[in-house]
C-alpha cells in the first residue's frame, strides 16, 4: 500500500514540472513575439523558478560531496 503513496508523489512532481514548463514556454513565446532579448524570459517568475529548480540541487550536490 505504500507504493500508492509513492506513485501519487511522483505524479504530483511530474504534474507541477509540466505546469511550470508550460508557463515558462508561454513566457518565452511572449518575449519572442515582443522582440525583447532572449534572457528576458529568465527574469520572469517562471524563469526564476526554473533557474532555482536547476541550481539548488546542483549547489547542494556540490557542497555535500
Amino acid at each position: 500500500m505504500e507504493w500508492v503513496l509513492e506513485i501519487i508523489k511522483m505524479g504530483a512532481a511530474l504534474g507541477s514540472a509540466m505546469l511550470l514548463g508550460h508557463w515558462f514556454l508561454a513566457e518565452v513565446k511572449r518575449v519572442k513575439t515582443a522582440g525583447e532579448p532572449f534572457y528576458r524570459a529568465y527574469m520572469t517568475t517562471p524563469g526564476v523558478l526554473v533557474i532555482l529548480a536547476v541550481l539548488v540541487p546542483a549547489v547542494l550536490w556540490l557542497f555535500r560531496g
